[in-house]
């Protein structure tokens, strides 16, 4: 993986555990149920962001690689196993 990326990916991760930490801080002090839940969505959305990044990097790199290659039938199994774990999240 890029350096680039890996920090950015990295960066994102550490401020995840933050926003996690202070859910279950939250839960602790018997805060408010919606606001411990929009905290909760916003940890979704960044493990989303997470994990669209990484899609994107695998995508554009390891699966252009395996088609240049000649790797179809593996590029064509990753993209295929990328959209079972995309339908799984529905």
């Amino acid at each position: 993986m890029e350096s680039s990326v890996q920090r950015k990916i990295s960066r994102r991760l550490s401020i995840i555990e933050g926003q996690f930490r202070g859910v279950k801080k939250m839960v602790e002090e018997e805060r408010y149920c919606v606001d411990i839940i929009t905290q909760t969505e916003a940890v979704k959305n960044a493990l989303s962001s997470v994990e669209n990044a990484l899609l994107e990097k695998h995508l554009s790199k390891h699966v252009v690689d395996q088609m240049k290659k000649g790797e179809e039938r593996k590029a064509i199994a990753e993209i295929l196993k990328i959209y079972k774990l995309a339908q799984r999240k529905k």
